[in-house]
């Protein structure tokens, strides 16, 4: 299982990567493989401004759908296109073309207090 180093995780299975104010959003190796083949992702909040640890869609897996949370502050700005189409790719890809969301990030404070991938893969076990 991959553990980027150069992303930050949440407890909830989020993956974040800052580049300047933008972040790029989508969920860990680990969380897509519990959840199994993932069959559709809804983000309702393009355009929205979201609070960290708020609710900012939901992926939809064969057997499950489960709350996708926003690890910092921040507007919504884009969704992957990709997703309506191939929502797989998030299986297959969780790291690169698999990504969520990409949002403008309020306070970089708020990445102080997210997982490194050491920490995050003690958390998971692996």
């Amino acid at each position: 299982m991959e553990f980027p180093a150069g992303l930050k995780y949440t407890k909830d299975h989020e993956w974040i990567k800052v580049d300047g104010n933008v972040a790029t959003i989508g969920i860990t190796e680990f969380a897509q493989r519990e959840l199994g083949d993932i069959v559709y992702i809804d983000i309702t909040s393009l355009g929205k401004e979201v609070g960290k640890d708020d609710v900012f869609g939901t992926v939809e897996a064969v057997k499950t759908v489960s709350d996708l949370f926003m690890p910092v502050a921040g507007t919504i700005d884009s969704v992957n296109p990709a997703l309506d189409k191939q929502p797989e790719l998030v299986n297959s890809d969780p790291y690169g073309e698999g990504w969520m969301v990409k949002a403008t990030v309020n306070d970089p404070a708020d990445l102080d207090g997210l997982l490194s991938a050491e920490d995050y893969q003690s958390l998971v076990g692996a």
